[in-house]
C-alpha cells in the first residue's frame, strides 16, 4: 500500500490535462498528481446535487407553490385558503391551540396569524376562548360551523393531493413520504 501511495504522489508526465489540479498545471504536459483530499459524504453529496438540473431546493419549492395553488382554487367554493385550512387542521388535530403555538408549528408571522385567525373568526369558524387560568391567553377552538365544514375542507384537500399524485404507485408514495420525512429529519 505504501508503494502505490509514493507512484501516486511522485511527479510524471501526461499527455492528458487534469482538470482536478488546475489550468495552471497544464503548461508542457507536466503534472504533479498527488493523493486527493480526502472527501466527506457531505462534499461528495452537494457535488452530485450541484449537477441536478433543477436542483432539490427549486423543485421542493415549486411543488409547494403549486400544491397551494391548487389548494386555493379548490377551496375557493368554500371561501377558504390553503393557509387557513392549516390553521384549521392544527386546531381541529390539537396540533396548536394558541395564536403562538400556531406560529411555532408553521413558521407563520405573528402580525398575519392574528390577522388569519380574525378572519377565521368572522367567518364563523373558530373562536378565541379566555383561558380560566391567564386572562391575556386565548385558547382557539372550532365552532360548530368550522366542525361541520371540516370534513368538507379535507375531501378538497384530497383531492388535489390525489391529482398531484396521479399515476404513482402505492410503493413510490410512500417513498415519497419517507424521502421527505428523512429531509425534514435533517434540519
Amino acid at each position: 500500500m505504501a508503494r502505490a501511495d509514493a507512484e501516486l504522489t511522485r511527479p510524471h508526465r501526461s499527455l492528458e490535462p487534469d482538470l482536478h489540479n488546475g489550468l495552471d498545471n497544464c503548461c508542457l504536459g507536466i503534472y504533479i498528481v498527488g493523493v486527493p483530499a480526502p472527501r466527506t459524504a457531505e462534499a461528495t453529496l452537494s457535488d452530485e446535487l450541484a449537477f441536478a438540473k433543477h436542483g432539490i431546493l427549486r423543485l421542493v419549492n415549486r411543488v409547494r407553490v403549486e400544491m397551494i395553488d391548487a389548494m386555493d382554487r379548490e377551496l375557493a367554493q368554500f371561501d377558504i385558503t390553503a393557509p387557513q385550512l392549516i390553521v384549521l387542521a392544527s386546531v381541529a388535530n390539537r396540533e396548536a391551540d394558541s395564536a403562538a403555538q400556531l406560529c411555532k408549528s408553521i413558521s407563520y408571522d405573528p402580525g398575519a396569524m392574528t390577522r388569519m385567525i380574525d378572519r377565521l373568526e368572522q367567518k364563523g369558524l373558530v373562536r378565541r376562548v379566555p383561558r380560566p387560568d391567564d386572562r391575556r391567553a386565548m385558547t382557539l377552538e372550532m365552532t360548530a360551523a368550522g366542525k361541520a365544514l371540516y370534513p368538507q375542507l379535507l375531501a378538497a384537500k384530497e383531492t388535489v393531493q390525489t391529482r398531484f399524485l396521479r399515476g404513482f404507485s402505492k410503493d413510490e408514495i410512500a417513498m415519497l413520504e419517507k424521502l421527505l420525512n428523512r429531509l425534514l429529519d435533517n434540519r
